[in-house]
């Protein structure tokens, strides 16, 4: 089986995530693209935030169907997170030397740095799906926490930018326990907010040009469409309380690997 037929896959995995968990799949992205399509690290992640976008989207009208969307918590919730996408990927992100720093003898590039950064991000959002902690439903929306809100959002653009994940580990739990918001309106929440981020993100994006990437593109964007509209059906049916902590363990594996191959890789 080809690495490409893998990444296929792949798509599916992580559209269908997307779908059930509102967070997660996106995570998955930029590792297929840079060791399944090979991709550079800072192409990978222009490239991710639109293929994330597109495939929140896809999902948005299903659970916007189910009532699952708080618009006016996203709107608080994606006042912060917009703009700092913006800027990270407009500016920062071009900005950082390549080299990025030196440690001893070994450079490490900006794209060893981004993998590093993104192994660390996955295994956080994989320590979030593991636990099987109790959210408490209040019913607040959003104004009591706004600080919180505003910051958390501001954190969330700033890592859909540098690394191109949607950061849906952060926001469903965020809107949770911060607005108060039931766990399946976050999920359907997250995926408006993940939507607009990525698509932010990417119109903030000077390098990358979707006319350079099609072949991928188009065959990638259709089985994660497909992923995500199957798991936005199955999440009426299927909680995702009882998915979650697999596939966190899953990510765990994945953030792992990347971390000791990245470190493997400086040392030789």
């Amino acid at each position: 089986m080809s690495w490409e037929l893998l990444g296929y896959a792949g798509a599916v995995l992580m559209g269908f995530s997307l779908g059930l968990l509102g967070g997660g799949g996106s995570i998955l992205t930029v590792p297929i693209l840079v060791y399944l399509f090979g991709q550079d690290p800072v192409t990978a992640t222009g490239l991710s935030l639109f293929i994330v976008g597109a495939t929140s989207g896809a999902g948005i009208f299903s659970h916007h169907r189910q009532g699952n969307i708080e618009w006016r918590t996203a709107a608080v919730f994606g006042a912060a997170s917009i703009f700092s996408v913006f800027i990270t990927r407009r500016f920062m992100v071009p900005a950082l030397p390549d080299p990025l720093l030196h440690l001893g003898s070994v450079a490490v590039g900006k794209g060893e740095a981004i993998l590093a950064l993104f192994a660390v991000v996955m295994l956080l959002s994989a320590w979030s799906m593991i636990r099987r902690r109790n959210h408490p439903m209040s019913a607040g929306d959003g104004r009591l926490h706004l600080p919180s809100l505003l910051l958390i959002g501001l954190l969330v653009g700033l890592l859909t930018g540098v690394l191109g994940a949607g950061g849906g580990f952060l926001i469903v739990p965020a809107l949770v326990l911060l607005a108060g918001v039931d766990m399946k309106r976050a999920v359907g929440t997250s995926l408006l907010l993940i939507t607009v981020n990525s698509f932010i993100g990417f119109l903030g994006d000077r390098h990358v040009h979707l006319a350079d990437h099609v072949t991928i593109l188009l065959p990638f964007l259709a089985l994660a469409a497909i992923g995500i509209v199957v798991g936005a059906r199955l999440s009426k049916r299927i909680s995702s309380e009882k998915l979650r902590p697999a596939f966190g363990w899953f990510i765990l594996a994945m953030g792992t690997y990347i971390l000791l191959r990245e470190l493997y890789t400086l040392n030789g």
